[in-house]
């Protein structure tokens, strides 16, 4: 049997995401049109309920891609341990009624990937001993991806990148330990999901890449891993933090090489991307969205206030509940802003940099904050405000973030996938 059709071959033992993906590339197969799963970066509560009824509403998969600082053992910044976000997700099908596949995912699961572990500066052997400790934590609570990513060193002088023969010793390793812990408890199969689009992770240079690719296969296979092949690869296809343009050229090119693997690219950064209808039809595996999400939810809390203002000129609420005011003031005090700063801007004067640049990082930057007291106190003060008053409040905020994640169902081909299923 030869690699590619190893891989593709299908079984009770197949994990869920494999089974789903072959399932498409069959239905391409007939005539579909190609198909990219959506994964939703679980960044609030607000988001979860969310997707869950635009995933209702177009009768379509999703993948929860959550962060290890979005959701881990010490509650990450949702404050949902591994247990809780599948218990969450869980209730909100239940509430939806929805009925089509849901898949719980670690997201940059390595070594500094949690900012603690870079503020505090953990030496290697801490960090990816606390990174297994997520992991475990993901499978026993029933999580179907999860992302190695051993990218990042801090302890690399700046400007410096990363070994790649390193990043692909660290990413057995990890891979390894996770299939023996789930072994050794008896626990099915997860899929997998390797790399990262940074260019400190050194897969941006083609050659590069494959090299990567040869010592995972070759790694793998020695460890006794080699059904732990990963499903995802992640690959540099244009898009970042600051850019919104997908390049379907190298997309093609990347989706071409892993293919002959038995993989799949993936994209990050797909928030705001001007053509997602590309994604598709260079078979392009899955994308991932978060920030997005967030400035939704921001945008509709601001529209709110605005209305609980005019109301309160109107005599018709008792309190302001200074929304956006409290948010601003929690990014601020949280610091998570910093990492975000341009060359020209200072870390230590947020008043300093530009309006327009100061909105993007408290849009940004509220997703860290939206579970602390403050801001849960001023949210829902501003509902029961608005309630009082005959809007729904909540109804607006979910259906603004419905209508982001609604457009990528549309271009990614997904609308009533789950009927073909």
């Amino acid at each position: 049997m030869s690699f590619i059709s190893y891989f593709c071959s299908m079984n009770s033992d197949t994990p869920k995401l494999r089974r789903l993906l072959n399932r498409i590339g069959e239905l391409t197969a007939e005539g579909h049109k190609p198909m990219t799963l959506l994964a939703v970066c679980p960044n609030s509560p607000s988001v979860i309920k969310a997707a869950f009824r635009a995933a209702k509403r177009n009768n379509a998969p999703i993948l929860f891609a959550a962060t290890l600082n979005q959701v881990d053992n010490d509650g990450g910044y949702t404050g949902m341990t591994q247990v809780d976000f599948v218990r969450t997700m869980k209730r909100e099908a239940r509430r939806n009624n929805y009925t089509g596949d849901f898949l719980a995912c670690i997201d940059h699961g390595g070594p500094w990937l949690k900012d603690i572990q870079t503020l505090e500066m953990w030496p290697l052997d801490k960090a990816m001993e606390a990174v297994k400790r997520s992991y475990e934590a993901a499978l026993l609570a029933g999580y179907e991806l999860i992302h190695v990513d051993p990218t990042v060193d801090r302890f690399l002088p700046k400007g410096k990148i990363i070994d790649i023969d390193v990043v692909a010793a660290r990413t057995i390793e990890l891979i390894t330990h996770i299939e023996n812990f789930r072994k050794e408890r008896g626990l099915p199969r997860i899929a997998y999901e390797v790399g990262t689009e940074e260019v400190h992770g050194g897969l941006a240079d083609e050659s590069v890449f494959l090299r990567f690719l040869e010592l995972l296969k070759e790694g793998l296979a020695k460890n006794g891993c080699s059904d732990a092949w990963p499903c995802f690869v992640v690959g540099k296809v244009g898009t970042d933090l600051h850019t919104t343009f997908f390049d379907p050229e190298v997309a093609r090119k990347l989706t071409g090489i892993v293919a002959g693997y038995g993989s799949f690219i993936k994209g990050h950064y797909t928030d705001d991307v001007e053509n997602p209808q590309d994604y598709p039809l260079t078979h392009m595996g899955a994308a991932n969205v978060g920030p997005e999400f967030t400035v939704s939810e921001y945008n509709a809390l601001e529209e709110l206030e605005k209305v609980e203002n005019e109301l309160y000129d109107k005599g018709c609420v008792a309190m302001h509940s200074g929304m956006t005011a409290v948010l601003e003031r929690l990014v601020i005090e949280s610091g998570r802003w910093k990492k975000w700063v341009h060359g020209n801007e200072s870390p230590d004067d947020f008043d300093s940099i530009t309006p327009e640049r100061k909105r993007w990082l408290i849009q940004t930057g509220a997703r860290y904050i939206w579970q602390k007291p403050e801001a849960v106190a001023a949210r829902q003060t501003l509902y029961d405000n608005l309630t009082m008053n005959g809007i729904d409040a909540e109804g607006i905020v979910l259906s603004t973030i419905e209508r982001a994640i609604d457009k990528y169902y549309v271009a990614f081909n997904l609308v009533n996938l789950n009927d073909l299923l």
